[in-house]
């Protein structure tokens, strides 16, 4: 009987980044729902409570911290860790996404997809 899957919402709206974490993800037995702007990513959370989001700061329509604040303020998806997926490097801003909830951050540039794979599972074992 295969493990249950780990479903994880990966939210970011540039495809090519998208579709390379999607593949990595599957291949290491995720299940993943994708949304490319903010709105889409706050109804993906609460439809599909995933185990685990991976959220871009530079969003369309909503950003990151928008995001964030919406889901730390649903119940039914305020306990989903979250790790922030950024290009800013800028602390304040890493701060700021801390000090709302989020479990984590990841700077894209500094890593590869399987360091990705394995900061997600450190954030899902804790």
């Amino acid at each position: 009987m295969p493990k249950e899957k780990i479903k994880i919402l990966l939210v970011e709206d540039d495809s090519f980044l998208l579709g390379m974490y999607a593949t990595k993800f599957e291949l290491e037995n995720f299940k993943v729902v994708m949304a490319e702007d903010g709105e889409k990513a706050v109804r993906a959370a609460a439809k599909e409570l995933p185990a685990i989001i991976l959220l871009d700061i530079i969003l369309p329509k909503l950003n990151g911290f928008e995001v964030l604040r919406q889901l730390k303020a649903n119940k039914l998806t305020a306990k989903i860790p979250v790790i922030l997926l950024t290009n800013l490097s800028q602390k304040d801003e890493i701060e700021q996404g801390l000090s709302m909830g989020a479990d984590d951050y990841l700077i894209k540039a500094h890593f590869m997809p399987s360091e990705v794979v394995e900061k997600i599972k450190k954030v899902l074992q804790k």
